[in-house]
């Protein structure tokens, strides 16, 4: 059945580097380690190893930062570490609208489908207050597995309670949308704003447009 003129019923959504920045990508270790003083490649050298099991949700953030930084007496606080990774979480104000606005228009619903660990997907969610138009949080810290794992894209799908075909992925990660195009699920690569509401629109979803009034 048709929604106004498309097949899509629900929306999967990547995070970082869609909605938000990134949470804790290379530039902002590499910042880290600048900031505090750390020897960057021996920090990402051990990032690599055990960061899976962080944002599978098999690891605390205390756990990971224990391997990570403090193996070792440092002389800086935890805390101060970790508030510098929250602190590196800024929005993209334009494709939230975008989001919110085809979610509330066409009567979507809106599944998150992100690699991201407990803690730091927690505080971006309150942060820039996420619950208001995504309506599941797919994560990889909670489903326990990540993409591209297939499985967890059929997670995703038996949560959405719909089928492949009426389900549109936007990522920025054009390898994650062809490991779900293997279930048959519709992909967005997002690059930009603009480009990604033309694909919106080619699959008959248009955003509303604000109607300017003379008073």
């Amino acid at each position: 059945m048709l929604n106004h003129g498309t097949s899509i019923k629900a929306l999967f959504l990547d995070i970082g580097g869609v909605l938000l920045t990134n949470g804790w990508d290379t530039q902002a270790r590499r910042d880290a380690a600048k900031k505090f003083g750390l020897d960057f490649e021996e920090m990402n050298s051990r990032h690599r190893v055990i960061f899976d099991a962080y944002e599978s949700g098999k690891s605390s953030l205390d756990e990971y930062l224990n391997l990570l930084v403090f193996y070792e007496k440092r002389d800086f606080a935890r805390e101060d570490f970790k508030e510098f990774m929250t602190s590196v979480s800024h929005p993209y104000p334009d494709m939230i609208k975008l989001i919110g606005d085809i979610k509330h228009k066409y009567k979507l619903r809106t599944i998150a489908v992100n690699n991201e660990g407990r803690e730091l997907n927690e505080y971006r969610v309150r942060t820039f207050h996420l619950k208001g138009f995504i309506d599941v949080f797919s994560s990889s810290c909670t489903v326990r597995m990540r993409k591209p794992d297939k499985e967890f894209f059929q997670i995703a799908l038996d949560l959405a309670q719909v089928k492949p075909e009426e389900t549109l992925y936007i990522d920025d990660r054009l390898v994650f949308i062809q490991a779900a195009a293997t279930l048959g699920i519709n992909g967005l690569n997002h690059t930009d704003i603009a480009s990604t509401r033309e694909k919106l629109a080619a699959f008959g979803l248009h955003e509303t447009l604000t109607e300017h009034r003379i008073l």
